[in-house]
């Protein structure tokens, strides 16, 4: 039995995923990516072998994405973080022609094939507010867990309109909010609301399609689910995996790697 692997390290969060022959998942890993980038990527990878008690040299190719794609120093070779998630969420979800990527610093709209296969896409280009950057900064402003922030929002009434376009700002209209005597589930209901508004419009620049896939850690989120749900005034896909979607893409190709190798193609004069 040949396995293959997928190591997206991102921005804050490092995912392995290994896939055997028929391409379903055996075994995945999450770890943060800290300071060390090439560390992560070596202990999710080792966290995922030994979640599936897979022996290394048993995984005939590994492909590295994510922003931290090149540090994947044991992978074979690299592919974008667009390309796999496009890939792993029409894996997931065969339906899927559209994709919404949420990160820690950056959001991507893809749209896709019925192989998985990138017809086009857009990033936000001007800064994290789209984000789960953007998150993050309430977080910390707010003194709230990253897990609570979707449940807590979801708990609001009157949501407050956030204005700012900036996650250096962010911090700065949240406190200013809270001076005002807003509550805490209504100010971050504005922030998932600007997020989902920011993320809306990146759709529409590629076309929102009939069955759009969430990816990415935001994907978690799920006061982010039912904004975006309620935005998009449609149910999005989303999986417990929705955050392993691009190493799950990674490896999926690793896997044509293997296949092609066993069956080379043959040149006739």
């Amino acid at each position: 039995m040949a396995y293959a692997a997928g190591v997206d390290v991102g921005s804050t969060q490092t995912k392995a995923v290994i896939i055997c022959e028929d391409g379903n998942i055996v075994s995945r890993a999450l770890i943060d990516t800290g300071a060390n980038v090439v560390k992560a990527a070596e202990k999710a990878f080792l966290l995922a072998l030994n979640d599936g008690n897979v022996r290394e040299e048993e995984v005939s190719y590994v492909i590295g994405t994510g922003y931290g794609r090149y540090k994947v120093t044991f992978g074979n070779t690299q592919i974008t973080e667009i390309s796999c998630h496009g890939r792993g969420a029409v894996k997931m979800f065969p339906g899927t022609r559209t994709v919404l990527d949420m990160g820690g610093q950056d959001t991507k709209a893809i749209s896709v094939s019925e192989a998985g296969e990138i017809v086009d896409f857009c990033m936000n280009d001007k800064c994290a507010a789209g984000t789960g950057r953007f998150l993050g900064a309430a977080s910390m402003a707010l003194d709230i867990p990253l897990d609570d922030l979707g449940p807590t929002a979801l708990n609001s009434q009157k949501p407050v309109k956030i204005s700012t376009t900036c996650t250096v700002f962010a911090e700065t209209e949240v406190l200013s909010w809270l001076g005002k005597g807003k509550k805490i589930q209504d100010i971050l209901m504005g922030v998932h609301k600007s997020i989902a508004s920011r993320s809306v419009s990146l759709l529409r620049r590629v076309g929102i399609s009939e069955e759009i896939t969430f990816t990415g850690g935001v994907a978690k989120n799920t006061g982010m689910i039912q904004v975006l749900n309620e935005t998009l005034e449609k149910k999005m896909n989303v999986s417990e995996d929705s955050h392993f979607m691009g190493a799950l893409g990674a490896a999926l190709f690793a896997l044509d790697h293997i296949v092609a190798s066993r069956n080379p193609i043959k040149v006739t004069a």
